[in-house]
């Protein structure tokens, strides 16, 4: 089976015709169930990745039904070991502006019935979340987004919810006190990734304010920023592919296990 070190979890955007190079399609069944999609496995610029689409074909897994036990598990046998993750997300706050994109540092998560584990047999392991994302790769994105003055936030709690409806006005401005952006996917994705050792990185585009704002939104509006979020997100990850070092030495992740609580 082809190894590829990095792995992309997204939408199609990131993998446009004559951007993303398809060499294969790799089908594959875990321990938890079929993947969201088969995996492509290609290049973006010069480098090898394996791109897979979070909700599927046709978008037919909304946030609540995706099977992120099993997207985790096929990437770590295809050899992955860093993913990242671009995501939709709505803003919390007055200066996290539509348009704009955060890597994100923290989360808080409000979903509710999930599979958050790997570990649910007779060997329970508590491992360490206190800062949940990939310095290293959070650092190389940062610089980066800079380099190519894109308008970024380095840095932002993103509060995950159930879905599939969005908040109320109430609940979105409880979440106000909390967080920075509010999004349906991040949990426990980026958590079973690091079960697995894997480094993490979280895109989140903004594409509008959550609902506490009171400002009307069309779908227009949400839809153009959404596009423009796609070419910066895109144009950010093929420049900062080559930069990602083939060995992970300024990190922890690799060592999650060897770290984690029984």
């Amino acid at each position: 089976m082809d190894r590829v070190r990095i792995a992309i979890i997204g939408g199609t955007g990131v993998y446009e015709e004559g951007l993303f190079k398809i060499k294969k399609s790799v089908k594959l069944n875990t321990p938890y169930g079929p993947p969201s999609d088969d995996i492509q496995i290609g290049e973006l610029g010069e480098t090898k990745v394996a791109f897979l689409s979070r909700h599927g074909k046709n978008h037919i897994y909304p946030p609540h039904r995706v099977n992120y036990r099993a997207n985790i598990w096929a990437l770590k046998e295809l050899g992955v070991e860093r993913v990242i993750s671009p995501c939709a997300v709505g803003s919390l706050k007055e200066d996290y502006r539509p348009g704009e994109i955060v890597i994100v540092d923290q989360f808080i998560d409000f979903t509710k019935r999930r599979d958050y584990t790997f570990f649910d047999g007779a060997k329970t392991i508590h491992i360490g979340a206190a800062d949940p994302f990939c310095p290293e790769l959070r650092q190389l994105f940062i610089e980066q987004a800079m380099k190519e003055k894109i308008l970024f936030k380095p840095s932002g709690t993103y509060i995950c919810i159930e879905g599939p409806r969005f908040s109320t006005r109430a609940e979105s401005r409880m979440f106000r006190n909390f967080a920075d952006i509010i999004g349906m996917t991040l949990v426990p994705e980026c958590q079973l990734a690091r079960e697995l050792e894997m480094c993490y990185v979280s895109l989140a585009m903004i594409t509008d304010y959550d609902v506490w704002a009171e400002k009307p939104v069309d779908t227009a509006t949400v839809l153009r920023t959404m596009n423009e979020n796609i070419d910066k997100i895109r144009r950010l990850i093929i420049r900062t592919l080559p930069l990602i070092p083939k060995k992970r030495e300024k990190c922890e992740c690799p060592k999650t296990l060897e770290l984690a609580g029984t």
